[in-house]
């Protein structure tokens, strides 16, 4: 190194050996991949995760690596640098290392959240074990973020003799700033307090299906501060995390995915109700969505003009309950259109001496009442009109 930089002189010298720091930085980089994926290769276990952490943490060492060769070479180029140059190296490479290190601690959380999801069947009929896990790390995931960030630019600035001065002085105040500062820090902090409560208690994970504000959807990602809804229109509706601890809302799937389902048809009572639960029993079976746990038909009510018939059947989730609900919906109204086509609602009239009376009405005339009158009305104003006429021509 000293040689080189007796040959290049002061200027060119330290730059080129600084080039050659950085080379040789990334070369160990390299030679360091490359190693620990041959030592790896026979072990599956460790070859997923080595997958997703060299993934992840790639980059951070593409910096951290020449940063360390570099700050190796500094003293041996310190006698061809000034005082001033070394320091601000020093300060450079303290930075970056900084940097670096956070980098990589973040890329290491997440090699390890992207190992958990790939082992997670978020995709499977009973799947909440899965969103329990799965909400729990990617809301410590995020607390874990944000403490390494803070930590890695409070480092920073605690390097300078000036941030640690003016920090001190902050800290011992006690007056009007600080309870500035304290107001408007309430409402970040009480949504951070509130996205931990929520990784702990987790009323509301991953994947749940919900109801929020009157629109029904399922929760696609979950933050510190905010939830994220996506709607069956693909709307998103985001929801702060305070307001899903304090306001109620419909959860589906809290405790399992599995849900139960309602069809009403409103039929004639002449129609065979063991027709229809005949029916719906081979609509059913027939049906990929149903997973054999509840098939019900039940008359609930019955009004003056039709008889209400609730279709109860379940489903694994909420996705197949929905065209579940359909197909049952679709098939019994085309049973009774093709079988029972009598059966459907209709209005009864009882005709009693040309008199038409409705079911809780009073009576009406029949059309054919109506009609004459209106003849007969019509012969009475045709006559008057006549007679009208007769006496103005006397008077003329």
């Amino acid at each position: 190194m000293n040689l080189l930089l007796d040959t290049l002189g002061p200027t060119l010298g330290p730059l080129v050996a600084l080039v050659i720091a950085v080379l040789v930085g990334l070369a160990l980089h390299g030679l360091l991949f490359r190693v620990v994926r041959r030592l790896t290769t026979e072990m599956p276990d460790v070859l997923v995760f080595q997958g997703a952490l060299l993934r992840r943490i790639r980059r951070p060492l593409a910096l951290l690596l020449p940063l360390i060769v570099v700050r190796l070479w500094l003293p041996l180029a310190a006698r061809a640098l000034t005082r001033q140059t070394i320091l601000f190296i020093s300060d450079v490479l303290y930075i970056g290392a900084v940097v670096a290190v956070a980098w990589l601690l973040i890329g290491v959380i997440r090699a390890f959240e992207d190992l958990l999801v790939e082992r997670s069947d978020i995709e499977a009929d009973d799947n909440l074990d899965a969103r329990k896990m799965l909400t729990q790390v990617k809301i410590l995931k995020r607390v874990a973020v944000v403490v390494i960030a803070v930590l890695a630019l409070a480092a920073i600035l605690m390097h300078y003799e000036a941030f640690r001065e003016i920090g001190t002085g902050l800290l011992a105040s006690a007056g009007a700033a600080g309870l500035i500062i304290g107001l408007a820090a309430q409402r970040a902090l009480g949504n951070l307090l509130a996205g931990l409560q929520l990784a702990i208690t987790q009323p509301i994970r991953v994947d749940d299906v919900v109801i929020v504000e009157g629109d029904f959807g399922r929760v696609e990602e979950i933050t510190l501060t905010y939830i994220v809804v996506r709607v069956w229109d693909q709307r998103r509706i985001v929801v702060p995390v305070s307001d899903v601890l304090e306001k109620p809302f419909q959860n589906w799937t809290r405790t399992s995915a599995e849900l139960m389902g309602t069809v009403f048809l409103y039929v004639d009572y002449t129609v065979p109700v063991e027709a229809l639960r005949s029916e719906h029993q081979r609509i059913l079976e027939a049906s990929e969505e149903w997973d054999e746990r509840v098939a019900v038909v039940q008359v609930t009510d019955a009004s003056e003009r039709a008889a209400e018939v609730r279709l109860l059947q379940s489903a694994p989730n909420a996705s197949q309950l929905f065209g579940l609900r359909c197909r049952v919906r679709e098939k019994m109204i085309a049973f009774v259109q093709r079988e029972y086509p009598d059966a459907l609602p209709k209005v009864r009239a009882q005709m009693q001496d040309g008199d038409a009376t409705l079911p809780g009405g009073p009576q009406s005339e029949t059309h054919a009442d109506a009609h004459a009158g209106t003849e007969a009305q019509a012969g009475t104003d045709a006559q008057a009109g006549a007679s009208t006429g007769e006496q103005s021509a006397e008077r003329s």
